[in-house]
């Protein structure tokens, strides 16, 4: 029979040899009077700080949200890309719908094409000023033309404000419904809304998009559906983005400002689909009207839980969290997968509201 094994006890401070723990003594020591002497300041010479004496470390510069260094050239091949991946999923919107993006008919007169692109450009920003020496050599004189002036653009916009007011007064309740371009016919958020648009079209409610593809003929083609009035407001952009055939009442914008002020003035409320940065701005320019006062019984109605989830989970742990909105206007938001339930809230806050005689 084997012996069990004796453990032998942890040695102690106590316990080491006498030589060990004088070598152990000496390096620190050595280690401190090291120190000491490093940190010793030679007179009439002032220490350098520690920082000086570690190696700078170099700083990457800003950078956008993927990585890349936040350069005027990275930016520029950005707003590029931006524009053109717009229009990609623009004509995939009227392609999957069965027919040609009206920017492959217009891409064959090129000048056309070109002079409405310096149009919207000239709307947006000034066209560069030339030298003295410059305008004298291209006979343009030290004035430039009254077309491309402030004054000439503030009568232009309020010209585009009359024309939309005019083509609209006969809507007396409108719903506006937002999405993506890109929505097939095939896909189920396509036919979710053109039933939500069917069934608000019965009820009397002018349906409003932006004519586009996608989302936007599905709902103009449950109005149709209903026998109800389809609305198209469509902007002006560098390429010809072209209305989707189920628009009745097309009107046409060359600033969106002016077409976001249709869009909120003419609906009871706005109805949005998964999309991209477009159906965000219009998400919340309804948010901060009704936190400001100015609207009211105007539901935001986010169709599609999946998609939005992300969204509303950030909004309550970050915007709520730290106080940027209050817990309450999480409510302003309503959240759905059902056609029906939609429909109904739009109805019932639009029978909410009080009518011009009680105001």
């Amino acid at each position: 029979m084997a012996r069990p094994t004796r453990k032998s006890p942890p040695k102690s401070a106590t316990s080491r040899s006498p030589a060990k723990s004088a070598k152990t003594a000496k390096t620190a020591k050595t280690a401190k009077t090291a120190k000491v002497k490093k940190s010793a300041v030679t007179p009439g010479k002032a220490a350098a700080p520690a920082q000086a004496q570690s190696k700078p470390r170099r700083s990457k510069g800003p950078r956008t949200v993927t990585g890349k260094p936040a350069s005027p050239a990275v930016r520029s091949k950005a707003e590029h890309d931006s524009v053109a991946g717009y229009k990609k999923r623009t004509q995939e919107g009227h392609r999957a719908a069965g027919r040609e993006p009206a920017s492959d008919e217009f891409a064959s007169k090129g000048n056309r094409v070109e002079r409405r692109r310096r149009e919207v450009d000239d709307s947006i920003r000034n066209i560069p000023r030339l030298s003295e020496n410059g305008a004298m050599l291209h006979g343009s004189g030290r004035s430039e033309r009254f077309t491309q002036t402030d004054p000439w653009r503030a009568m232009r916009i309020l010209g585009e404000v009359i024309e939309g007011f005019d083509a609209l007064a006969h809507v007396t309740k409108g719903v506006s419904i937002f999405g993506s371009a890109r929505t097939s016919p095939d896909d189920p958020q396509y036919q979710q809304a053109r039933e939500v648009a069917r069934l608000l079209a019965e009820q009397g409610f002018a349906i409003i998009t932006g004519a586009g593809p996608g989302i936007m003929e599905a709902a103009n083609h449950g109005a149709k559906d209903a026998g109800g009035q389809s609305i198209g407001c469509n902007i002006e952009l560098p390429f010809e983005q072209g209305a989707n055939p189920y628009v009745d009442t097309l009107v046409n914008f060359r600033y969106f400002f002016v077409r976001k002020t249709m869009f909120v003035k003419y609906s009871n409320a706005f109805i949005i689909f998964p999309g991209g940065f477009g159906t965000l701005d219009e998400f919340f320019e309804a948010l901060t009207l009704i936190q400001c006062g100015k609207i009211y019984q105007f539901p935001v109605i986010l169709f599609g839980r999946h998609y939005w989830a992300g969204l509303i989970r950030w909004m309550q742990s970050r915007m709520a969290g730290e106080g940027k909105i209050s817990p309450g206007d999480l409510d302003l938001i309503m959240l759905t997968d059902d056609p029906a339930e939609a429909a109904q809230a739009v109805m019932d806050a639009h029978a909410a509201q009080p009518s011009h005689e009680d105001v």
